[in-house]
């Protein structure tokens, strides 16, 4: 009896060892294996169901960038530049001199224009003198038309019985139709002074047609005077000033170099049109400049373009053609920029990468 206790309670050699842990992973093997087979891909599908449950609240692009207003200052004068007034790149406030063309053309087409209103006026004053003038005249060729009509009714009543000599009564006659026929004349020159007044010999001289077209030439003069000295519409910094340089001439239209404002800096995307179904204005936007990579800026979506990018191209896809391929459209979203580093300035064209939050959430019944 033990002896038999002795050989149970005796330590099991190595070989029976590792065939004891052979069997319990076989039959661990055996449990496993359905476990994982199902309950694996189960996991699997759960985990991506999840994901895609809580995804499609950020719309994110990197096709975007920085922009501004910006414009390409010209006159509608031309000119020689005179003087410039700033340098590349300088910062310039809103109302400073630019640059300007030489002024001595221009203040001698405003001394001629002014002459020119001057004269207007004394023309306007000669006619209205020439009018009374010619009404004087008027009045006298009828006092002498009356008196001429006198005399042929005295020659008539005796030319029969000898009276006077028919000659007589024939130069009373052509006197009379001489001096009717002058009254004609001067009846026209008058009216002809009259027209030169508008119809009204007492106007007054600022009121005739004459002047007022020698004044808007005054004001086109003063008003190209005043366009030949180029200021910034707005604040901003100057760029390309070394392309104008003083001598130049400066045709009517012709850029001279561009400003671009540091008041309205705001961000330009891209995404494509299958990322918008849930964008909105006066969405929340994250913003990273790739010229700052440890900062970030808030913005705000401020309005979706009604048309995407490629409408506006010079060469429009023909969508018409037999080969067409259809190809993701890019609608321009503007993103302004509500807060950021004061410290690190944007500049336009410098590359953005955005992260728009729609605030949408995916439900199940999106799957059916």
């Amino acid at each position: 009896m033990s002896s038999q206790s002795n050989m149970m309670s005796r330590e099991k050699t190595p070989q029976e060892q590792a065939g004891l842990a052979a069997m319990r992973r076989a039959s661990r093997k055996q449990v496993l294996r359905p476990v994982l087979m199902i309950g694996g891909p189960i996991l699997v599908l759960l985990a991506a169901f999840l994901f895609w449950l809580n995804g499609g609240r950020y719309v994110y692009t990197d096709d975007s960038y920085v922009d501004a207003a910006k414009v390409s200052l010209s006159t509608d004068v031309s000119g020689l530049v005179s003087q410039v007034f700033v340098k590349d790149n300088q910062h310039v406030r809103a109302g400073q001199k630019l640059f300007d063309l030489s002024p001595r053309g221009f203040a001698i087409a405003v001394a001629q224009a002014q002459a020119q209103l001057g004269v207007a006026e004394q023309d306007v004053n000669a006619a209205k003198r020439a009018y009374a003038a010619a009404q004087a005249e008027i009045d006298a060729q009828k006092a002498q038309i009356e008196k001429d009509k006198a005399n042929m009714a005295r020659y008539a009543a005796v030319v029969k019985s000898g009276g006077v000599t028919r000659a007589q009564y024939d130069d009373a006659r052509f006197t009379l139709q001489a001096d009717e026929a002058k009254l004609l004349q001067l009846q026209a020159a008058a009216g002809q002074q009259l027209s030169k007044l508008n119809g009204n010999p007492k106007i007054n001289p600022k009121d005739t047609p004459q002047y007022q077209n020698a004044l808007a030439v005054l004001h086109t003069a003063l008003l190209n005077q005043k366009h030949s000295v180029v200021r910034a519409p707005y604040a901003g910094t100057v760029t390309e000033v070394e392309q104008l340089q003083p001598g130049m001439y400066l045709p009517a239209g012709t850029a001279a170099f561009a400003l671009v404002s540091d008041q309205d800096t705001y961000i330009n995307a891209q995404p494509k049109e299958n990322q918008l179904t849930w964008v909105r204005p006066g969405q929340s936007v994250h913003i990273h400049v790739d010229t700052y990579p440890n900062a970030s800026w808030k913005g705000v979506v401020q309005s979706i373009s009604p048309a995407s990018g490629s409408t506006f191209s010079i060469l429009p896809a023909q969508n018409s053609s037999g080969n067409w391929v259809k190809v993701v459209q890019r609608i321009p979203v503007r993103i302004a920029i509500l807060s950021g580093p004061k410290n690190k300035p944007l500049r336009v064209g410098m590359s953005v990468e955005v992260n728009i939050d729609t605030n949408h959430h995916r439900h199940l019944s999106d799957l059916f």
